[in-house]
């Protein structure tokens, strides 16, 4: 059973960073995509950036290129999502997502396995 665990959510102020982590167990992720996405009160689940497992090609969101990097660690079955430069209009629930063969990366309902969520809100 595939579990997806985030973590490193919370206030911070304009311009400032957080680091998520999602924890990934219950699969060998080898052939995974893993995804993060968000989701801001009334508004539709957004892609926010991918990484293959295998071979790690990223995928990034024109609104967060260039200020927020993806990752993974093999060692920990961890996916970290680095976010420098935070705006307020990056304020929302951030989610962990994976799936195998995913194309596009950028589309949620093609995700099967999906975390509870991580709050981030920037503060102006």
């Amino acid at each position: 059973q595939v579990q997806l665990i985030e973590s490193g959510g919370g206030l911070v102020q304009a311009g400032g960073s957080l680091r998520l982590s999602c924890a990934a167990s219950g699969r060998t992720f080898s052939s995974y995509v893993m995804g993060w996405f968000r989701q801001a009160p009334g508004k539709e689940r957004e892609f926010v950036a991918a990484i293959r497992w295998s071979g790690g090609s990223t995928y990034y969101a024109d609104s967060v290129k260039g200020r927020f990097t993806i990752s993974r660690d093999n060692a920990n079955n961890t996916v970290p999502l680095q976010m420098n430069s935070l705006k307020p209009e990056d304020t929302a629930v951030y989610y962990c997502a994976a799936g195998r063969s995913i194309l596009p990366v950028t589309t949620p309902k093609l995700y099967p396995y999906w975390g509870q969520g991580t709050q981030v809100t920037v503060s102006s």
